[in-house]
């Protein structure tokens, strides 16, 4: 202690850390418990499938799909700026490439019984996806990744949300033409969330402050009373003309204009009863991340353990031939017996679960980093994320190892496992 008071930058550097850890806290989500959070934002929205953030043309751009990308462009890079100019005693990038490359090499060759060069045929693609996902990984915790994000209006909102609610209308009156099903299902949506909560926008940002302790329920953006909903769900019963039906044609202009319309109070149980009428004509909405981890979106995980497991079969199939991988799986009961059949389905359906068991490892595990590194971002605005950067830098590494290495060894036990099989039954 008293080395750290002699050294004016020991102390200094101890002011300034501890200055910010009392600016985060009174600034961010705990602070604002006591009418402070002045740094505070408005949360992301969080969903398992990933966003769209825009077409290109008429496909549909996806918040993770811009960030697998990236990765695969810093991918390109690396291994261009690794090779380009490659020499015997390799420095720099090369140098870093052929470690990992190295390293994979001498553990095919250990999983794949100690001979020399063996496992050299799994190489490229163990080794290609330890990089990839590594890379998805680490660009996940990017700056702005999850946090910068465009606004989806009330009016996308309660597009995306009445879609299965229309298709149960629907099923359930099949008689309905489609703007019957569609007031009945908007109906349905306003009775059930109408006290869904939206950030309130000052024009496109969120200025610091007015984050989640300032959200407007759906009901003060669009207004209607409960004989609204029963006076438009008796329209509809009676066939009447919905194109002009006053009651609904004010709400469909409420949610077209997604702006504050009263004066309203955000309770959060009963700690904040401040009423805020200053955001009366202001937007609200939901904040869209523009970026999102590639390896937090199910769809590449699948993707990935797709690949990895045709790889798998492919080299069985080559290794073993059609008959003898086959008869991994569909074993005669008349030879073999009813037990040994049942083995073998087991051992088809272990397929199965292993793809299955590949694609939610990594998406969990990087989904629910993603989901801390936003807790954190908003409870401790400052400083809340950067001992938890380093630990899903290290988690991102764990999981890239993992899935390359189970590909490795279902790879190895597709080539060999049946054939020492049908040895040993040959000694016998």
């Amino acid at each position: 202690m008293g080395k750290l008071f002699s050294s004016p930058k020991l102390l200094a550097i101890a002011i300034a850390a501890v200055a910010a850890l009392l600016i985060s806290v009174a600034g961010g989500a705990l602070g604002a418990s006591f009418g402070l959070g002045f740094l505070g934002g408005p949360i992301p929205f969080i969903s398992v499938p990933a966003e769209r953030v825009a077409y290109l043309g008429s496909y549909p751009l996806l918040n993770s799909t811009i960030m697998f990308w990236f990765a695969g462009i810093i991918l390109i890079l690396f291994a261009w700026r690794a090779t380009r100019k490659m020499s015997d005693v390799p420095t720099g990038a090369q140098n870093l490439l052929e470690s990992i490359y190295e390293f994979f090499d001498g553990t095919a060759d250990g999983v794949a019984g100690g001979v020399p060069k063996s496992g050299r045929r799994f190489l490229p693609l163990v080794t290609a996806i330890f990089l990839v996902v590594l890379i998805s990984n680490w660009v996940g915790v990017l700056p702005g990744v999850g946090s910068i994000g465009r606004v989806e209006s009330i009016e996308e909102w309660v597009h995306h949300h009445e879609e299965p609610l229309a298709a149960e209308v629907e099923e359930e009156h099949p008689d309905y033409n489609e703007d019957q099903v569609e007031a009945l299902a908007l109906v349905r949506l306003l009775e059930e969330a109408g006290n869904e909560t939206f950030v309130v926008f000052d024009g496109v940002f969120v200025p610091l402050g007015q984050g989640e302790q300032a959200r407007v329920p759906l009901n003060r953006v669009v207004s209607f009373t409960a004989a609204d909903l029963a006076a438009i769900e008796a329209a509809v019963e009676a066939g009447e003309d919905l194109a002009n039906f006053e009651v609904l044609k004010d709400i469909l202009l409420d949610i077209k204009a997604g702006v504050v319309k009263n004066k309203y109070i955000f309770d959060e149980g009963g700690k904040n009863e401040k009423p805020y009428d200053n955001f009366i004509g202001q937007k609200a909405g939901l904040l869209v991340p523009f970026l999102r981890g590639a390896s937090t979106d199910i769809n590449t995980t699948l993707a990935i353990a797709i690949v990895a497991m045709f790889a798998v079969q492919f080299w069985g199939l080559r290794a073993l031939g059609l008959r003898g991988y086959g008869g991994k799986f569909l074993i005669n009961p008349i030879k073999k017996g009813p037990i040994m059949t049942f083995v073998g389905l087991l051992e088809g359906f272990g397929e199965l679960t292993r793809m299955i068991s590949f694609t939610f490892r990594l998406f969990g595990n990087m989904f629910a980093g993603e989901i801390l590194l936003i807790s954190m971002a908003f409870l401790l605005p400052l400083i809340g994320i950067i001992p938890f950067i380093g630990l899903e830098l290290f988690v991102g590494v764990i999981q890239a190892f993992i899935f390359a290495m189970l590909t490795l060894v279902f790879g190895v036990m597709a080539v060999a496992s049946h054939g020492d099989h049908d040895s040993h039954a040959e000694d016998h």
